[in-house]
């Protein structure tokens, strides 16, 4: 009797054993079934890394109508930023910049460089890799060679484009300030104009530009710029008896009409080269009611930007 249990047991293992086996060679050589997933995130078009770095040199010129003889100089730049999607097309951008102005020249007393680092916070609305609205602050130290606590500053822009022609017209509107400049706050903007596919006006300041694109890899630029920014200077003992101050503000200019290259077929970076005519340096020390500018000279311009 135990025999005969013990051999119907065993029947009844091989049996379901072979079931098991069927099943599985049946579902894996049968029809494929698909489980239902979740749709994909779209992708983001726009780029998330931002970098970009600068020099311009602006050949030896006479200051105007003073004892202060000639000077050059060369400005360098460095800035790096990430963006952070919120929603839609808005996003948080953080990030670094690090710039500094070096004069040569006649030993006039004037500060020998300039220089800024600061961070960018800024809330963007990016269209097609573009800003066409957004809102930053630039908190950070603007010195000549000392750090200080009043050296301390607070650069701020807003500005917001809307169509006036649809795909054709657009209008820039913007405002911008900080603790230390003259005026405290002051207007931008101006106009863009698509022509064609590969020729715009960009007539927007503080840096117009009518741009031409032939192709996907070169666009030239004709273009103007007006660049100001303020620093706590240090000394500043010249031959002139009215320019001899201590811890002073200057706000520092340059204005400028050239040509500009920038060849993009090294992904993800843009190689820039540029030449034209600084029309003015100035050193203002507005609140002691002092200026000083320089003659027009010739400048050149190489950098460098990545998008990634």
């Amino acid at each position: 009797m135990s025999a005969r249990l013990n051999h119907t047991m065993k029947n009844i293992r091989v049996f379901f054993i072979s079931l098991l086996l069927s099943a599985a060679a049946s579902a894996v050589a049968g029809t494929a079934t698909f489980e239902a997933q979740p749709a994909p995130t779209p992708q983001d078009e726009n780029s998330h890394d931002l970098f970009s770095y600068e020099t311009t040199y602006t050949f030896q010129s006479d200051f105007k109508e003073s004892k202060l003889g000639d000077g050059d100089s060369l400005y360098n730049d460095f800035s790096y930023d990430h963006r952070f999607l919120i929603t839609g097309k808005w996003y948080f951008r953080a990030g670094v910049e690090y710039e500094r102005h070096d004069f040569n020249g006649t030993d006039n007393g004037l500060p020998d460089h300039l220089q800024a680092a600061y961070a960018h916070l800024a809330l963007d609305y990016v269209v097609k890799d573009h800003a066409s609205a957004g809102l930053e602050i630039d908190p950070g130290a603007y010195f000549q060679d000392n750090v200080t606590g009043d050296a301390f500053d607070i650069p701020w822009k807003i500005f917001v484009t809307f169509p006036l022609k649809k795909d054709k017209i657009f209008a820039v509107v913007g405002v911008g300030g900080g603790i230390y400049q003259d005026p405290i706050v002051a207007p931008g903007g101006g106009i863009i104009w698509l022509f064609s596919d590969k020729l715009r006006l960009q007539a927007v300041f503080p840096r117009p530009a009518l741009v031409y694109q032939p192709n996907d890899d070169w666009d030239l630029r004709l273009l103007g710029e007006l660049y100001f920014e303020s620093y706590r200077t240090d000394d500043v003992i010249t031959p002139e008896k009215k320019l001899q101050l201590h811890n002073a503000i200057v706000q520092y200019g340059e204005y400028r009409a050239g040509v500009q290259a920038g060849y993009s077929g090294f992904k993800p970076f843009k190689i820039i080269a540029g030449a034209g005519v600084t029309i003015r340096r100035n050193f203002d020390f507005f609140r002691a009611d002092e200026s000083r500018r320089t003659d027009p000279a010739p400048y050149v311009r190489i950098a460098m930007e990545a998008k990634f």
